[in-house]
């Protein structure tokens, strides 16, 4: 999908200085104690459903949206499992973001996992036991959090 409409249009004020974005991300487990992973086409690291809510959109529906967009699948959420703020991001075109995320748990409810979009490159179960070591670290923080099992959700203290 590349880079939304609105963000776009705020480029063009501030260039690539600093933008405060709202996020989502979506660890999706199956019964078999595996977590589904997309690679990144920006990057080519391994890393869960991620994206940036559109303005006014509910989280748990940018969750969803996402999901479906990236990887074809629709997903029941489970909870939210942490909300964090990310290390600013530098993209290769020099753009730079932080990023609030709130991350779901969720499971597929329908479809078969794929590529469904130009952001990722590839699709694949991972054992949470044998999960990739080119995986982006925020996802690897967010698979623990999901499988932590708490009651509530994680914070940074």
């Amino acid at each position: 999908m590349g880079i939304p409409n609105y963000i776009a249009e705020l480029r063009k004020h501030v260039g690539t200085d600093l933008l405060w974005l709202s996020g989502v991300s979506v660890v999706i487990a199956n019964d078999d104690g595996e977590v589904l992973l997309a690679r990144r086409s920006d990057n080519r690291l391994w890393a869960v459903v991620s994206g940036i809510l559109e303005p006014g959109e509910e989280p748990s529906c940018a969750a969803q949206r996402e999901v479906l967009e990236e990887i074809g699948v629709r997903v029941a959420l489970d909870r939210i499992t942490s909300v964090d703020v990310t290390p600013v991001v530098t993209y290769s075109n020099g753009d730079q973001c932080q990023y609030l995320d709130i991350c779901f748990s969720a499971k597929i409810v329908d479809g078969t996992p794929h590529v469904a979009d130009d952001e990722n490159i590839e699709v694949r179960w991972f054992s949470v036991n044998a999960l990739p070591d080119d995986m982006t670290e925020t996802s690897r923080d967010r698979i623990a959090h999901a499988l932590a099992q708490r009651p509530e959700a994680w914070f940074a203290r």
